[in-house]
């Protein structure tokens, strides 16, 4: 029975890098168009991730996939799949 045991998808985002001071860690910018409910006006939202990056090897600016997994730290649920 848990050989047939099937992982569930993890969501995956795509941002730009807008942090890399920190040591293996990446601060991701994921943004979207969203639509007033009321007015029907669109309009920009975004949100900041921070995200696992083992090798230190994306910089500002990079655009990349990020996956939820497990916790790291207390801020950090996510890490990075690759670079687009």
């Amino acid at each position: 029975m848990d050989k047939d045991k099937v992982k569930p998808k993890r969501r995956q985002l795509k941002g730009v890098v807008s942090s890399d001071k920190m040591d293996k860690t990446v601060v991701v910018t994921v943004s979207a168009r969203k639509q007033h409910e009321k007015y029907l006006k669109y309009h920009n939202v975004s949100k900041r991730f921070k995200a696992h990056d083992e090798n230190n090897e994306y910089k500002v600016g990079d655009k990349v996939v990020i996956e939820e997994t497990r916790p790291i730290s207390k801020d950090k649920h996510w890490r990075v799949v690759s670079k687009i």
